[in-house]
């Protein structure tokens, strides 16, 4: 099955939520970086949380034959990266990510924001202006 890497963001955030991954957020990285197309970051209350959110997301892409290039932070699960090319999927717990603050450090990037209301997905935040 082949997802654009939006479609692929996009289809990622609707799994993290899935397991009610919290503060859910793409960053459209394109044009900023050769790293990736898009980071897909999202929080877990818990190391478990954070650990069930990445299971579920490697599972269900792996059930559609896709698989990530690579994957770190597994062992401790308070970060864990799912890397898959063109879209870095970023879990964090909590605290980690408020520490990090990599949301802050891509602030040139367009953002999409989502919520446990699904409805809203493609939304586009107007947290950054355009270049």
């Amino acid at each position: 099955m082949y997802l654009n890497s939006r479609d692929f963001a996009l289809k990622a955030a609707a799994i993290a939520l899935g397991k009610k991954a919290l503060d859910l957020v793409i960053l459209d990285l394109t044009g900023l970086t050769v790293i990736a197309d898009y980071f897909v970051i999202c929080s877990g209350e818990s190391t478990t949380q954070v650990k069930t959110i990445a299971e579920f997301l490697e599972h269900e892409f792996i059930l559609q034959g896709i698989r990530p290039a690579g994957k770190e932070g597994a062992d401790y699960s308070h970060w864990i990266v799912l890397d898959y090319g063109d879209v870095i999927v970023h879990v964090f717990e909590k605290e980690t990510r408020d520490y990090y603050s990599l949301d802050k450090l891509w602030m040139d990037a367009r953002t999409m924001e989502f919520h446990e209301n699904t409805s809203d997905l493609g939304r586009e935040d107007k947290r950054a202006l355009p270049a």
